[in-house]
């Protein structure tokens, strides 16, 4: 054979072998924009990352992202922001891609629409079928998947927006003309303008009260900084709500706790879907402390000196349980009336742990 025919034939595998190294390599560049699903404002600041390489960036200029010179490959997008619910996208990249508008779904959000459904289901089953590869069906019964999990519930102390009047601690300024919701678990406020529903956030560490109106009871609610309190000595992050004003106020504390899903595939028994449960706790002030009401009935009535024999005689001619919030609120209003000055803040109790 000829020598020089020879050697070519042996560069060809060889250019092929180096056309990676060389950058003669197609790549390709993913992108696309993160928008919240709820208030529709574009995110930056969240981390995109693709898994399990060192592919990555931060969204940026109205949340946008992009990342370039990327392999042709099967890849899975994750991108993680504080607040939000993780998003994970599996992608095989064959050519230029943008995704479009990702919407990112805040933890705690309310409903099961089609964004939220999304994320859990992303969540849930795109990580299975990526960290198992070899899964196949699933927990399927006859081939029927599963409806995904969803979150039951939500973190907000109301989720109703109500008309609010808020004093911030600096400068003891009043901000008017808001509508509101406080988010428990966050410990913040998230403040819609009246004229564009344009949404912010306040942390409430800059919050020394607040009044809103109900806007089912049409009522005014009061909220005051657990900060300005004590529980034990210890100052308390949150804010309760007080109830009954006077010689001794009654206040409430509403928690968030989830509680992650208990089902057995396999039995096909227990909870399917994760919950957010809230609970009230009732205190009450003396001074800058706040005492958590006692559910026994000596205790109880001692909270009233010398008082305490009226107010057991008052528990029992009107049948009241000192175990049940609405015959506390009862007898707390009682106890206060019979002091100079009380004025009572609402006629009934408001309980919206069920939002």
């Amino acid at each position: 054979m000829n020598p020089k025919r020879l050697s070519r034939l042996f560069a060809l595998p060889l250019l092929i072998w180096l056309l990676p190294l060389l950058g003669l390599a197609q790549n390709f560049t993913l992108k696309g924009r993160l928008i919240d699903s709820e208030t529709r404002e574009y995110l930056d600041g969240a981390s995109v990352t693709l898994r399990e390489t060192a592919f990555g960036t931060v969204t940026v200029g109205g949340g946008n992202f992009s990342i370039g010179n990327l392999p042709e490959d099967r890849y899975v997008l994750s991108i993680n922001l504080q607040g939000y619910n993780r998003y994970d996208q599996v992608v095989h990249l064959q050519k230029d891609l943008n995704l479009g508008e990702i919407f990112m779904v805040r933890i705690g959000a309310a409903g099961s629409g089609a964004a939220l459904q999304k994320t859990i289901r992303s969540d849930n089953i795109i990580r299975l079928l990526n960290e198992r590869p070899n899964f196949i069906g699933g927990n399927m019964v006859y081939g029927i998947p599963p409806e995904p999990k969803q979150v039951e519930g939500n973190n907000y102390l109301d989720l109703k927006w109500n008309s609010a009047s808020i004093l911030l601690y600096r400068d003891q300024e009043v901000l008017e003309g808001f509508r509101v919701r406080y988010n428990i678990v966050s410990n913040m406020f998230e403040l819609m303008e009246p004229e564009n529903n344009l949404v912010s956030v306040m942390p409430g560490l800059r919050v020394q009260n607040i009044v809103w109106v109900d806007s089912t009871y049409k009522v005014p609610r009061y909220f005051v900084n657990g900060m300005d309190f004590r529980d034990e000595g210890v100052p308390i992050s949150g804010f309760f709500e007080v109830l009954i004003d006077g010689e001794l106020p009654l206040m409430r504390r509403t928690m968030a706790v989830f509680k992650e899903s208990n089902y057995n595939t396999a039995l096909m028994v227990g909870q399917k879907n994760d919950q957010i449960i809230k609970r009230n706790v009732y205190y009450y002030l003396r001074g800058k402390d706040v005492i958590e009401v006692p559910k026994n009935r000596k205790k109880f009535f001692a909270l009233f000196g010398d008082k305490a024999g009226e107010i057991e005689d008052f528990v029992n001619s009107n049948s009241l349980s000192v175990k049940d919030p609405n015959s506390v609120f009862k007898v707390f209003t009682f106890y206060n009336s019979q002091f100079e000055g009380f004025r009572p803040i609402m006629s009934q109790l408001i309980d919206e742990t069920n939002n």
